[in-house]
């Protein structure tokens, strides 16, 4: 092993740059993995701009990606249960690189049929979508409404209800063409938010009463449209905001229908929180991936020598699922 790794660095311009520097050691708790593949996030692209220096950012330079899929290279003490060798994959912050320091209990076993450009597209979606659903308190049975179900994580999270046992699955999309993509990843009704209004178009695909949960990926003013989409005592959880942070909501809609809004970040500011999430995937979710369950859409792999490329598919707005990184070009 050399002292020192690719990675893409943010911070020194408006892309990522492409440099060496040194690998890092794991310390007491952590495990060190030799990156195969990682895949890019909605959250990437703003924290690059808020990074660059020649746009007023704050230029502190920082090694980017959040999703990671390879193997375990180094064990530091405290690391109970890994050892070297074993495939993994996780979601962790600077995994744009060729190795990867994370803390023992944030790191999932892959299952070793799973191919890592596959797998690395897969922890934040299944931390975020499983964990939005045990705080809404899902049970099988219980219908689901998704928006934003056509990004990346949202195709997620359509396989995570199903594969619980949600009874219909309803996702909304801006784009009339990501019809059937929906459908071919369990979408019961898709509601073209362009086109449709969503609390009329849910109600009516649900004959009136609304959808037991909610897992908002978009925010601003779709929030608020989802509350009266919602049915009494059901549960609307915030995951993502690509509409902005505010929204204008009827609080009628809220109080008469005697509903509970979550608000969720699953970062790593509360290792307890982040803990419990993962083991409580595990067991389900897992297997269902190792069965061809649940699978992510990739629309395009690209090689970590490529960062142009790569940032240039994000601000086109054209991806298709999940922009992947392969780290061995």
């Amino acid at each position: 092993m050399t002292d020192t790794m690719r990675a893409l660095i943010a911070g020194r311009g408006p892309d990522w740059v492409l440099d060496r520097i040194p690998i890092p050691e794991p310390g007491s708790g952590q495990v060190l993995i030799r990156n195969r593949a990682a895949a890019v996030n909605n959250a990437d692209l703003p924290m690059l701009a808020e990074a660059d220096p020649t746009a007023g950012g704050h230029g502190e330079e920082f090694v980017a990606g959040f999703e990671y899929a390879g193997e375990i290279a180094g064990v530091g003490d405290e690391a109970s249960g890994w050892r070297v060798g074993v495939p993994v994959m996780g979601s962790i912050p600077s995994s744009f690189a060729e190795y990867v320091v994370a803390d023992h209990r944030f790191v999932m076993p892959r299952p070793a049929s799973l191919a890592s450009e596959i797998a690395a597209a897969l922890p934040t979606g299944l931390l975020t979508e499983h964990g939005g659903l045990a705080v809404s308190g899902f049970a099988a049975g219980q219908s689901v409404l998704i928006t934003g179900a056509s990004t990346g994580i949202g195709l997620i999270g359509v396989q995570v209800a199903k594969t619980l046992g949600a009874s219909r699955v309803i996702g909304t999309t801006r784009s009339p063409d990501k019809r059937k993509l929906l459908a071919s990843v369990g979408v019961d009704e898709v509601i073209v938010t362009s086109e449709q209004d969503l609390s009329v178009a849910v109600l009516a695909a649900t004959d009136g009463q609304g959808v037991d949960v909610v897992l908002d990926h978009i925010a601003g003013q779709v929030f608020a449209e989802t509350l009266p989409a919602t049915a009494h005592d059901g549960h609307v959880v915030n995951i993502g905001r690509l509409a902005g942070p505010a929204s204008t909501i009827d609080i009628d809609a809220l109080s008469y229908r005697h509903l509970n809004v979550h608000g969720v970040s699953f970062g790593f500011s509360r290792d307890w929180e982040t803990v419990g999430i993962i083991a409580g995937l595990l067991p389900e979710m897992i297997p269902a991936v190792e069965r061809g369950l649940i699978r992510p859409v990739i629309d395009i792999t690209l090689p970590l020598s490529r960062p142009d490329e790569i940032v240039g598919r994000l601000r086109s707005g054209q991806a298709a699922g999940k922009v992947v990184v392969a780290i061995d070009d």
